[in-house]
């Protein structure tokens, strides 16, 4: 990802004021809620304390409250919803999701979370049964290294590239390349420390190879620009709690679409079917067998199974379209300086950066011995939540954060 430095000029604007306000407005997009806003858009939630912790789990917004509210009265049949109002309706919130990355919804699929569809990926490229060979960094999600260790078990080859100075070369990459590579797998931003891959750069390390890459967005979907057509990424996928502000249990495949003929079905269900011919009731058309059934050559056809979570599906009806018209680049560019503030002051008080200085990532992390010994009480008496691990601590701000919220946790952060 390539991103223009700030000019002066815009850093001495977002830093101005004390509430740190942008100069980004947008407007609710017909969900009958507030007119106009403002970065921080602190009104557009109802946070109790300091909260900088959404790389863990993304506040929901009044606005994808109220889309629940209308879902779950739907389901209740009670009538209080118009009955233009389907909560079942999923066409346009894809197509919301594509804009963000610059997809078509035609390439993208709901999946159940974002392990789901890395497990897709892999098994749909017939990874375990062919042992193929796959390059990874040590810096990717926990349980995507723990699936990648599991198929090495099972013969598959594997390579994990481990940090130096919190990066992961990409030359090491290239290297690591072999002629029976068939995927290299990485967190666009890495939950672990922040650090985040040029994807751009490593698709055509790849592609030179003729290798694919798959991406795990979900730290990096509404927090940084994405653009899955420069990138010329193959595969990626996110769950909607984090950056895209929705909940548990959905999420979203993303497959190039000359990618779509190379993926093999490894897990089928009723949504994928394209027809299906009953031959055994009263009145229905006689046949040789049972019943007759085609799967779609589409993205549902190969990657959606069963039942949705809906209510996830319903908060996304406000969270992605505010994203869009608040602007990703906007955000990124509200949220450096106070990553930046961390970064400058925090390493004063014997915290060890964890995160590279050049990082677009919305993460900020630092070492500290006992960490979770020493501050997590202080923490928990000023009323405010960052990730707190063992020896590290995680620090994610959103669009609800300020200034004022940095200094709060950089104060606290000073007497551990």
């Amino acid at each position: 990802m390539n991103h223009k430095p700030l000019s002066r000029r815009n850093f001495v604007t977002l830093l101005s004021g004390a509430s740190m306000a942008a100069n980004v407005s947008f407007y609710s997009n017909n969900l009958e809620l507030p007119v106009k806003k403002t970065l921080p858009a602190k009104d557009l939630f109802s946070i109790k304390g300091t909260y900088i912790n959404a790389a863990y789990t993304h506040p929901m917004s009044k606005g994808s409250y109220h889309q629940i509210q209308k879902f779950l009265n739907e389901r209740m049949g009670n009538r209080l919803e118009l009955k233009t109002f389907d909560g079942f309706e999923r066409a346009s919130v894809t197509a919301s999701f594509a804009k963000l990355i610059n997809a078509s919804s035609e390439e993208i699929a709901w999946i159940p979370s974002t392990m789901f569809g890395e497990n897709f990926v892999v098994h749909a490229l017939d990874i375990p049964k062919s042992k193929a060979h796959v390059v990874t960094d040590a810096l990717h999600f926990h349980g995507s290294l723990h699936l990648y260790n599991t198929l090495s078990k099972g013969g598959c080859k594997l390579t994990c590239i481990k940090p130096r100075e919190n990066k992961i070369e990409l030359e090491e990459i290239r290297q690591a390349i072999r002629p029976d590579t068939k995927l290299i797998s990485v967190s666009l931003v890495s939950a672990t420390t922040g650090f985040s891959h040029d994807l751009k750069k490593l698709c055509e390390i790849a592609h030179a190879q003729g290798v694919m890459v798959y991406a795990d967005i979900i730290q990096a979907a509404g927090a940084v620009p994405i653009d899955v057509k420069e990138t010329n990424v193959d595969f990626c996928a996110c769950a909607t709690y984090k950056w895209l502000m929705g909940d548990f249990g959905i999420g979203f495949l993303y497959i190039r679409k000359d990618r779509l003929p190379l993926m093999q079905r490894s897990f089928i269900g009723y949504r994928q079917m394209s027809g299906f011919v009953s031959h055994i009731l009263p009145y229905e058309s006689p046949g040789d067998q049972a019943f007759e059934s085609e799967s779609a050559e589409t993205m549902s056809g190969h990657f959606e199974i069963g039942t949705f979570a809906n209510e996830g599906i319903n908060a996304l009806r406000y969270s992605i379209p505010l994203l869009n018209e608040i602007g990703v680049e906007k955000i990124y560019q509200y949220r450096k300086p106070m990553i930046d503030r961390l970064q400058n002051e925090l390493p004063k008080a014997k915290y060890i950066p964890l995160t590279p200085s050049d990082s677009v990532s919305p993460i900020v992390c630092f070492a500290f011995k006992d960490a979770a010994k020493i501050l997590k009480p202080k923490l928990d008496a000023a009323d405010i939540s960052i990730s707190v691990y063992e020896h590290m601590i995680r620090i994610s701000p959103s669009i609800y954060n300020d200034m004022n919220d940095i200094e709060k946790l950089i104060s606290v952060l000073r007497k551990g």
